[in-house]
């Protein structure tokens, strides 16, 4: 087996190959990895033949959407996810074949009710069911402490005692663990009684992930977080620096129109001299009348420089060509001790 784990901060994914006919499977993959990903497989000459996910992630924005789309891929998950777009969904103790690898599929609801478990060979990857020294919590959207505690102490912790595990998540820099050594050191694993146990996960009081709700959007629909969308209009547009737009401005330049898409009073506090304010919420609508020339060099600019480029993404696409964002927003703009101009447009 070709086995290679890659950390995102606390995320855990796995690419894991068959030896003898380079098919590989990648598990939780996580957006921000994906050229690492592919540069792996490229490395250890892996062909990927399915990704999966071993749940409905929360804390972080899965892959499998992007790299199917990229790469014509099937996506997997459990047949209880809700995933539109989920191209295989299996079941408790089916398997999903890599070359000469078995991934057998346990269910494995508590964390989620879509959660399952992956073993292959010696190795078993856990999703957030169970993790190093803990579980996956119960208290997010489909979260079931009851069904946690069955699929632990009636399903994952009866199986053999050396199995490795390997979990979605670890914020303490550890690779895995095993079956012998949870039961022996997880302190929640110690709640043997049901009752207990269930009181226990009602009451960890925990705080919640970061973004948890654009996560479980995108995850669940397909949909793309906000990073990605910046990211995609970033990469369709060029971007003019804070001096080079002084200088511009400076120099009186004809050809260039600064266009504020922030709303009024943000615009009437501090603008950048000479800037139009065409506020981003009413861009499509108004941009024909405002700039009936489209062959006009267009510079958009906002506070921190994301909705800007957003804007020069969208103006491009309607056909000016010529749309460049700022590059840092008016915020920048004002630390550089740049004039500004209070009040309404002259």
């Amino acid at each position: 087996m070709i086995f290679e784990q890659i950390a995102t901060g606390g995320c855990q994914s796995y690419l894991i190959g068959c030896g003898e006919t380079r098919a590989a499977v990648l598990i939780d993959p996580e957006i921000s990895q994906i050229d690492h990903y592919l540069a792996l497989a490229a490395r250890d000459g892996l062909r990927i033949r399915y990704l999966i996910d071993t749940h409905t992630h929360a804390d972080h924005f899965s892959a499998t959407r992007q790299l199917a789309r990229r790469l014509d891929l099937p996506t997997v998950m459990h047949r209880a996810s809700g995933a539109p777009f989920v191209d295989m969904r299996i079941d408790d103790g089916e398997m999903i074949i890599v070359g000469k690898l078995r991934l057998q599929a346990i269910h494995t609801p508590g964390h989620t009710r879509d959660s399952m478990c992956l073993q292959v060979e010696d190795r078993l990857f856990t999703g957030d069911t169970l993790l190093i020294g803990a579980t996956g919590r119960t208290d997010l959207p489909t979260g079931d402490p009851e069904a946690l505690y069955d699929s632990l102490f009636n399903r994952l912790l009866r199986l053999d005692p050396n199995l490795q595990v390997f979990p979605a998540h670890d914020y303490k820099g550890r690779q895995s663990s095993t079956i012998g050594q949870e039961i022996a050191t997880n302190p929640r694993l110690r709640q043997r009684d049901r009752r207990a146990f269930v009181d226990l996960m009602l009451n960890l009081d925990l705080s919640m992930p970061t973004h948890v709700t654009e996560a479980l959007r995108t995850n669940m629909s397909g949909g793309k977080p906000v990073a990605q969308l910046l990211a995609e209009a970033a990469a369709r547009v060029p971007f003019m620096s804070l001096s080079e737009l002084k200088a511009r401005i400076g120099a009186a330049e004809s050809d260039l129109i600064v266009v504020d898409v922030r709303e009024r009073d943000a615009y009437e506090g501090g603008h950048i001299p000479g800037a139009r304010l065409l506020p981003r919420g009413q861009l499509e609508l108004r941009v024909n009348q405002e700039f009936p020339d489209p062959t006009r060099r267009l510079l958009t600019c906002c506070e921190l420089g994301y909705i800007s480029t957003l804007a020069a993404a969208t103006l491009r696409e309607m056909g000016f060509l010529r749309a460049v964002a700022l590059d840092g927003g008016i915020k920048a703009w004002r630390e550089a001790a740049y004039p500004l101009t209070t009040g309404r447009e002259a």
